[in-house]
């Protein structure tokens, strides 16, 4: 069973959907539970308690509950999810209301024991085998598959989210600047579009403009600036370069591109249903590697291929993604973070390249690489998986590592 496609895509405030998006969600819903309290407080466990203040969770939860007392608590362990808040709420001095709230990516939040509205599921499948056998079975597409379990609100939904994705591009090729958070970096979008090499061949003009779009979404999301999240806000940038840049210089009609974007949107939602797409649980595989494995999939479609090249599209940008770690330097969504946009939104097109001839001679299914790489997350190091405890973070901090 799985949820709606636009709850895949929600246009939101960067940095981050797990660490400002859901903790202001989670906040909003105890406050309008108890809104009599004369005083708050909030309590970060895991990944939101050790990079929480990078990522700006406390403003998040203070915009919507400003009187709260917040705490970054790093020592509970044993934790339901990595990404775990508790709320609670006084009244002279008596608690008068608890509850814990999970923050499990993309922006989306999980209160325990209950069953949000959000959560309400609409596809009787859960993964692609089921999918495709559908699609084999009444002979039609991924799109018409959509459609048929789809509320007829989403076309109108995907056009206001490509919208948005399109004005994040705009806004981060103009923008100029330096980027907050103490790590100073210069913004680089505009400078890596207007820069051509002598006597540029044309597929390194292709790499160099998408590489641009990424870099323009991802510095906006950085700047705490407004994105779609595809699937999450530390991922923003891969799905909206590849789709600008065929809607740009390839000339796609925008309705196709809207297409696209559902059926990405519905390999993120297989990911989400039987993975995880948040980098706390589950590395920066879950994040980007996610984007990648959605983007491929949109692009694989716009390019009319066929259902078995879609999924084989999808799974290489995956697999080629595993074991992905997520270690923000400074706890900040910059390094490596921003790169990594440019590098997935390039390999999805390599990806949909390679299956468009060899999807015949495929051996692992997309389901078979999505529940690898929730084994794999689960079995990561803790310091790889958003605490900036490893890898580039623990290296930076050293004094090993500067901006080139």
């Amino acid at each position: 069973m799985m949820k709606s496609i636009s709850s895949v895509y929600k246009i939101v405030n960067g940095p981050s959907s797990s660490h400002t998006v859901g903790p202001y969600h989670a906040a909003s819903l105890f406050r309008e539970r108890y809104p009599d309290a004369d005083r708050y407080r909030v309590t970060l466990f895991g990944s939101l308690a050790f990079t929480g203040e990078g990522h700006g969770t406390r403003k998040a939860v203070l915009t919507a509950i400003p009187e709260a007392d917040v705490i970054f608590d790093r020592l509970t362990g044993d934790l339901p999810h990595p990404n775990t808040m508790l709320f609670e709420a006084f009244q002279n001095g008596e608690i008068i209301g608890t509850c814990r709230i999970f923050s499990v990516g993309g922006g989306s939040v999980r209160i325990e024991n209950e069953v949000s509205e959000e959560e309400k599921e609409i596809y009787p499948e859960r993964n692609f085998t089921e999918i495709s056998g559908v699609c084999r079975e009444k002979g039609i597409d991924l799109r018409e598959f959509i459609r048929m379990r789809e509320e007829s609100g989403l076309d109108g939904y995907l056009e206001k989210v490509w919208q948005a994705m399109k004005n994040s591009v705009k806004r981060g090729l103009e923008a100029e600047g330096t980027l907050p958070g103490g790590l100073h970096l210069s913004r680089k979008a505009g400078i890596l579009l207007a820069k051509r090499c002598y006597n540029e061949p044309a597929d390194v003009t292709m790499n160099r403009m998408i590489a641009a779009y990424a870099y323009a979404v991802s510095e906006e999301n950085a700047d705490g600036n407004l994105v779609v999240t595809a699937p999450t806000c530390g991922s923003c940038g891969v799905m909206p370069a590849v789709l600008y840049y065929m809607y740009r210089e390839r000339g796609f009609p925008e309705n196709e591109i809207i297409d696209a974007l559902a059926v990405g949107g519905l390999f993120g939602n297989i990911i989400r249903t039987n993975a995880s797409i948040s980098g706390a649980e589950c590395g920066c595989q879950a994040e980007i590697g996610s984007a990648c494995s959605m983007a491929a999939a949109a692009l694989a479609y716009l390019f009319r291929l066929n259902t078995d090249q879609i999924e084989y599209a999808a799974e290489i940008a995956m697999e080629h993604n595993l074991g992905l770690t997520c270690d923000p330097v400074m706890g900040l969504v910059q390094i490596p973070c921003i790169e990594r946009h440019a590098v997935a939104a390039m390999r999805a097109v390599s990806a949909v390249n390679l299956s468009r001839f060899l999807y015949e001679t495929r051996r692992i299914s997309f389901d078979d690489v999505t529940a690898t790489m929730y084994r794999t997350g689960k079995d990561m190091n803790e310091k790889y998986r958003e605490t900036s405890h490893g890898g580039l973070a623990s290296i930076y901090h050293d004094g090993s590592i500067r901006e080139s």
